[in-house]
């Protein structure tokens, strides 16, 4: 099957019909509109920051699959924080305190590119990542949450979490 890659990078929820994703979505037939509404549903996640799609279409059938390549970990703890760049010190620099929610909110964004099968394994992936960068979570240090994690604590937060994290998988 002749399959074809259409690749832009775009601000998250924010994509349009403008160049350089309409022009080269209405050279392979496709229904431009529909494409773009799809790629703002499937980015809303990452409103503000760039990510990468990339759109595979076969000229012959005109079937199309979209691909999101999320922002790094580190960016996206950082935008929920709130803050503009990572500690140059960790161990000794906090920049800021996220909340176990906010953590798994951003595993959740970053499902797809995580290879941990379980959400408190993906999570405590993230809490790891959120410790280089000098966040704290719920006040601690991260390696003190992903003991608390591992001992059951946050069971009940994570189970909120677990059929999202199931469904995007």
């Amino acid at each position: 099957m002749p399959w074809k890659t259409v690749r832009a990078r775009i601000k998250g929820g924010e994509a349009t019909p403008a160049p350089p994703l309409g022009p080269s979505l209405t050279q392979y037939g496709l229904n431009v509109d529909e494409v773009i509404n799809k790629i703002n549903e499937l980015t809303k996640d990452f409103k503000g920051m760039e990510v990468t799609v990339n759109v595979y279409v076969n000229t012959d059938t005109k079937e199309y699959r979209i691909e999101v390549k999320s922002p790094p970990t580190s960016a996206l703890l950082l935008k929920v924080a709130g803050v503009d760049k990572p500690s140059g010190d960790p161990a000794h620099n906090k920049i800021g305190d996220i909340s176990l929610e906010d953590v798994v909110k951003v595993t959740l964004m970053k499902r797809n590119d995580l290879t941990a099968k379980t959400l408190k394994k993906a999570v405590k992936t993230v809490l790891s990542t959120a410790a280089t960068i000098g966040l704290t979570v719920e006040g601690k240090e991260p390696k003190e949450v992903v003991k608390e994690v591992e001992e059951g604590k946050y069971d009940d937060l994570l189970l909120k979490y677990e059929e999202e994290w199931r469904k995007g998988r």
